[in-house]
């Protein structure tokens, strides 16, 4: 299978894994929830779960697959307020999870990008 036809399910595996982490580890999600949003930080993370489900499928399915991947980089965007979020928290941990929160950072415009290019080449398949 050619790299670009790998591509979407590569892209849909990483959101259903991380999709299925929030729901199998949700504290460490929770933490990373933005205080300034309503609400309980679990609801946050289940939500965001069930979001990157869906997002997952959606991409994994050629008609639904541009606009699943076009929101999964929103998705990706809306999410950096949390990383951020995480950075701070950590600040005063050891090093190498300082770096791990820090690292994480600059991984979302790779992220949107990939998610942009997936769009893009599923533009006229079915």
């Amino acid at each position: 299978m050619p790299r670009s036809e790998r591509s979407p399910l590569l892209l849909a595996g990483l959101l259903a894994t991380a999709g299925v982490a929030h729901f199998a580890v949700p504290r460490q999600f929770d933490a990373v929830v933005p205080r300034a949003l309503p609400g309980k930080p679990r609801t946050w993370t289940y939500a965001s779960g069930v979001a990157e489900l869906a997002l997952a499928a959606g991409v994994a399915l050629p008609r639904t697959r541009k606009v699943a991947a076009l929101a999964a980089a929103g998705f990706f965007v809306g999410v950096f307020p949390a990383n951020v979020k995480m950075a701070v928290d950590w600040r005063h941990r050891p090093t190498q999870q300082k770096a791990v929160a820090i690292g994480r950072l600059p991984l979302q415009i790779p992220l949107v990008l990939w998610a942009r290019g997936v769009a893009k080449n599923s533009e006229g398949r079915a």
